[in-house]
C-alpha cells in the first residue's frame, strides 16, 4: 500500500521557536499525509551555538509540539532539534508517531566547515524506523555526503533527510539526493529550508525521489508543501528485477 509523504519546506525565523512552531503546526495539519517531514532545526534555524537554542532531550517545547501534531493529525512527524542530552549537545532528528512513540537519531556527520562539530557531539548509530509498512533510514543534512553510512544493506526502503543546505552548494544537494536513491534503490524524501540566517542563504530544492532516481516532486525557493506517495512493493520488485545490491562491495562500519 502506498504511503503518503509531505515534505514541508519552511523559512524559519532565527531563534524564534514559538513563531516557527505555530507556522509548522499549521503546515502539518494541512498536509493530509502519513508522514510529514520538516527541515533541520526547523524551529530555531541551524545554530552552531547550541547553548542559545537547545532544549532538554525530554520535556522540551519543540518535541512536545511534534507529539501534539502527530496525535492530532494522525501522522508521523519528523525533523531535527538541538537538544541538551546528559552527555552533551546533539543535533537530534525525531520521528514521532501518532501513538506518541518517538524514535530519535543523532546526526552522525557534523558540519565541521561551519563550526557544528565544536558545539555538538556526533551520533554513534544508524537508525531505521518502521512505520506503516515502510522502513525509513533517518539522515540529517551533511550525512548525505557519506555513502557508506547510508548504504542500504537490505534494512530500509526509504531515506528521510532533513536539512539546512545552503544555496551555494545546491548542485551538490540535488545530485546527492538522486545518487543516494540510485545506489540504494530506495525512495528519498528530503526537506530543506529557504530564506536566510546569519550565516547563509537557502534555496530550498526539497524533493521526493523514487528508487530509480526519478524526481517525483521538487520545490523551488519558496515555502511550500511537496506531496507524493512511496510504494515499497514497487521498490522491492525493482530490486528483485535489477539486484545491483548483490554485487556491492563488503564493508564494516567502525
Amino acid at each position: 500500500m502506498d504511503l503518503r509523504i509531505a515534505v514541508l519546506q519552511t523559512d524559519p525565523e532565527w531563534a524564534q521557536p514559538a513563531r516557527n512552531l505555530a507556522r509548522a503546526g499549521d503546515l502539518v495539519a494541512s498536509s493530509g499525509a502519513d508522514v510529514a517531514l520538516l527541515p533541520e532545526m526547523f524551529a530555531t534555524g541551524f545554530c552552531t551555538d547550541p547553548a542559545a537554542v537547545a532544549e532538554p532531550a525530554e520535556g522540551g517545547a519543540i518535541l512536545g509540539a511534534m507529539r501534539r501534531w502527530a496525535a492530532r493529525c494522525g501522522c508521523a512527524v519528523a525533523g531535527s532539534v538541538a537538544v541538551a542530552a546528559p552527555e552533551g549537545f546533539r543535533n537530534r532528528m525525531y520521528f514521532v508517531e501518532p501513538s506518541g512513540r518517538t524514535t530519535h537519531y543523532d546526526k552522525r556527520h557534523l558540519f565541521s566547515p561551519g563550526g557544528e562539530a565544536r558545539g555538538y557531539l556526533p551520533g554513534e548509530r544508524r537508525v531505521v524506523v518502521r512505520y506503516r509498512g515502510v522502513r525509513f533510514l533517518l539522515l540529517v543534512c551533511y550525512d548525505l555526503r557519506f555513502p557508506v553510512w547510508s548504504r542500504c544493506r537490505g534494512d530500509y526502503d526509504a531515506i528521510l533527510c532533513c536539512a539546512s543546505w545552503p544555496a551555494s552548494r545546491r548542485d551538490a544537494w540535488r545530485t546527492l539526493l538522486r545518487a543516494r536513491a540510485i545506489e540504494n534503490q530506495c525512495f528519498v524524501a528530503a526537506a530543506n529550508r529557504v530564506g536566510c540566517d546569519p550565516a547563509a542563504h537557502y534555496a530550498g530544492d526539497s524533493a521526493l525521489v523514487d528508487f530509480r532516481g526519478r524526481t517525483l516532486a521538487e520545490a523551488g525557493a519558496e515555502t511550500c508543501t511537496l506531496t507524493g506517495a512511496f510504494d515499497p512493493a514497487a521498490a522491492g520488485e525493482f530490486r528483485e528485477a535489477f539486484p545491483a545490491g548483490r554485487d556491492a562491495d563488503e564493508f564494516v562500519l567502525g
